[in-house]
């Protein structure tokens, strides 16, 4: 009777485990993250008797959760791509949204400066016409700081979230190590693994997922080790090394993100990805910071196109003109471990080359060299970095002074910032120059065919610019000027003289003359003004290739392709999320139904064991019985 008696008391104790285990499943039917739980029998070691083994019952060997890690992994790696692509199109489309307005912004402001210089050329003289020209540069210039300052602050905004959800992955990263050290713990006493601490765990690894791209490596002993970006620990074992966002080494607006450590700050920025961190920082690189780059150097194209034309035309007080617009100047910013005194200067000299990227100047043991700060590529610089001779390169002229130290290094930002200075530098209408200083005419008695087919000024600062000038052709080829050398002539080749440049029509003939003046009774004159309209438009910036108004057009399709890509993959990565998630639940999560018949199964099991030990206590009763008589 004793062996029928454990057998059914084997039995009892085992079906009581997997009564509670299906109880723990359904009370946890709500519980976000639980995988259900299923118990796992064996039977006892049999008893060997003369004709045969007896078994000897059933043992609960084991509580396993049921749960796919593969499954896991894919909803880790879905939530992290759907987490960076829901706050990428979030903050791209604010952006978007701010230089896409037709009616306003930018590019509508532009449309209306060009409308005014119109005007002022159709009636070069009025001073209602030069007050709204006014008034539409200072909107235009208004304009340029206005939208600067929204990226700006929006620029702030991305550097808080950044900090903020660094926290946030540190506080889970200090509980995933938590939650190893209790789960080591826990299966080193039972052997057995804690499925509901597992369970904790894995919900918390999910809710990393989502603010950072992760991988994780198990230990045998039951310990999860997190990764982030390109192999960086976030935990190992019940130790967490927690990141760090810290102001950058050149700019203290910008936010670094990284591992403090006894060697110092170890910058990760650049190898994060993925979750809500990896869309913070790629739309800062990707969107904001380029954007504003950009910005610049529309402004920095706009102001000098139309500068150059306003110092190269005349005022109605008969004046050369001035600078109508300034903004803001290169940007030249130490690292802070700099060990030396060195400084740089730096100018634009050609905008016609600049690009809308920043750099870094090194000096190393063989001297300074540039490199882009996107791309890591070496830049070509002529020059010796003096006064005299400057360094050159995309447009740009360095001068360095001080005594600099091997690895000192310099951001240099050529465009980044430019729009914040932006401002119209004329209150006094009559001081747009609509008129050229200079007037070509012809004499009378010309027998050629020849006639004044453009006259520009292209040296300003000549102190003879409106010195009276007579060109004398010697033949119909050749042509002195205030009775000079000869010089040779051919159809629609300039003849500059005195910082102003003519072009003639037609074939002149031996002893035509044609005179260059000061045009001080030509207040009624546009050329200048019809110059402006035509240098606005002209392809000005990026090497020659495309104007102001190409560049603003191309940053906002941009700006709009990268927020419509980041909307369409945000949509469809919520639907492989929840796909995922389903998975998920299909294999882990409790199915009341199942765990209803669970429940009877092993009701009746149970009551059936119970009913084995009442024939094993009848039964010893009898035997008892019968040897007492």
């Amino acid at each position: 009777m004793a062996d029928l008696l454990s057998t059914a008391v084997s039995a009892l104790s085992a079906y009581s485990r997997g009564l509670e285990t299906t109880s723990h499943n359904i009370a946890n039917v709500a519980t976000d993250g639980y995988s259900r739980q299923r118990v796992l029998y064996g039977t006892r070691e049999a008893q060997a008797y003369g004709n045969g083994w007896v078994g000897s019952g059933v043992n609960a060997t084991s509580i396993e959760r049921v749960y796919d890690q593969f499954l896991g992994l894919q909803y880790r790696t879905t939530t992290s791509g759907l987490g960076r692509q829901e706050v990428f199109a979030t903050l791209a489309g604010r952006v978007s949204a701010l230089f896409a307005d037709a009616d306003a912004g930018f590019g509508a402001a532009l449309q209306r400066f060009a409308n005014a210089v119109q005007d002022v050329a159709a009636a070069p003289t009025s001073i209602p016409a030069r007050q709204v020209l006014l008034a539409e540069a200072n909107s235009l210039a208004g304009e340029l700081r206005a939208q600067d300052e929204r990226l700006e602050r929006l620029a702030a905004e991305v550097n808080g979230r950044v900090a903020t959800a660094v926290s946030d992955i540190n506080g889970i990263a200090a509980s995933i190590a938590e939650l190893n050290e209790r789960i080591v713990g826990a299966q080193a006493r039972t052997g057995q693994p804690p499925n509901d601490l597992l369970d904790e765990r894995d919900r918390l690894v999910d809710q990393l997922s989502g603010r950072i791209a992760v991988t994780t490596v198990a230990q045998d002993d039951g310990a999860l080790n997190v990764f982030i970006g390109t192999g960086q620990p976030l935990v190992l074992g019940p130790q967490s090394m927690p990141l760090t966002a810290r102001p950058d080494g050149y700019d203290p607006a910008s936010v670094r993100v990284g591992v403090a450590t006894a060697a110092g700050f170890v910058d990760v920025t650049a190898s994060l990805t993925g979750g809500e961190l990896g869309g913070l920082l790629d739309v800062q690189r990707q969107v904001v910071d380029p954007a504003r780059r950009t910005l610049g150097q529309l402004a920095v194209g706009l102001a000098d196109a139309v500068n150059s034309q306003q110092r190269a035309g005349m005022t109605l007080s008969g004046n050369l003109g001035s600078d109508l617009f300034a903004v803001g100047g290169v940007q030249v910013l130490a690292n802070e471990s700099n060990a030396g005194s060195g400084s740089v200067a730096i100018a634009r000299a050609d905008v016609s080359q600049l690009t809308a990227a920043d750099y870094l100047l090194e000096l190393g043991g063989s001297g300074w060299s540039l490199r882009r700060a996107d791309t890591g590529a070496a830049v070509a610089m002529s020059g010796s970095g003096t006064a005299a001779d400057p360094f050159r390169a995309d447009g740009l002229e360095f001068v360095v002074s001080g005594a600099a130290s091997t690895g000192d290094r310099f951001l240099v930002r050529s465009t980044f910032g430019a729009a914040s200075g932006a401002q119209a530098l004329l209150t006094d209408p009559a001081s747009f120059a609509a008129a050229l200083p200079v007037r070509a005419a012809a004499a009378a008695a010309n027998g050629g065919s020849a006639s004044a087919a453009s006259l520009s000024v292209v040296d300003p600062a000549n102190p003879a610019l409106r010195t009276t000038a007579t060109i004398t052709f010697t033949s119909a080829t050749t042509y002195s000027v205030n009775g000079g050398p000869d010089s040779a002539f051919t159809a629609g080749t300039p003849i500059e003289f005195n910082g102003w440049r003519l072009v003639l029509d037609g074939s002149p003939a031996a002893g035509d003359v044609f005179t260059v003046s000061s045009n001080s009774a030509g207040l009624g004159d546009n050329r200048n003004a019809l110059a402006l309209v035509d240098a606005l438009s002209g392809a000005t910036l990026n090497g020659g290739t495309a104007s102001v108004a190409d560049v603003y057009g191309r940053l906002v399709a941009d700006v709009g392709v990268q927020t419509r890509q980041a909307q369409l993959s945000r949509d469809a990565l919520a639907l492989v999320q929840g796909d995922a998630r389903a998975a998920i639940d299909s294999v882990s999560g409790v199915n009341l139904d199942e765990e209803a018949a669970n429940l009877v199964r092993l009701q009746q099991a149970y009551q059936a064991a119970a009913q084995v030990v009442r024939v094993a206590d009848s039964l010893f009763d009898t035997l008892l019985g019968a040897i007492g008589r």
